[in-house]
């Protein structure tokens, strides 16, 4: 059975796949307070006072689908053609 984060929880991973510099050094999900599934991910930085984490969090549902609309919209327009 799969670990489910608990409102206001989340984890991060060593992120295997980062390819680039601007990639995140970990990123992992959870819930926000109100229960909503988030993406959180993370940059490790060096600053004056030390090392710190940099980190950014987004809802699921609230990240482009920018691939799925684009099928969606010419599937819509591919029956709208008369011949």
């Amino acid at each position: 059975m799969p670990y489910e984060a608990k409102p206001g929880s989340f984890n991060l991973f060593k992120n295997k796949d980062k390819k680039e510099d601007k990639h995140p050094d970990y990123k992992g999900e959870g819930k926000d307070l109100d229960g909503n599934v988030i993406s959180v991910a993370a940059w490790l930085n060096d600053g004056a006072a030390g090392k710190y984490m940099s980190c950014k969090i987004e809802r699921k549902e609230d990240k482009p689908v920018v691939a799925a609309a684009k099928k969606q919209e010419f599937s819509d327009f591919d029956q709208e053609i008369p011949f």
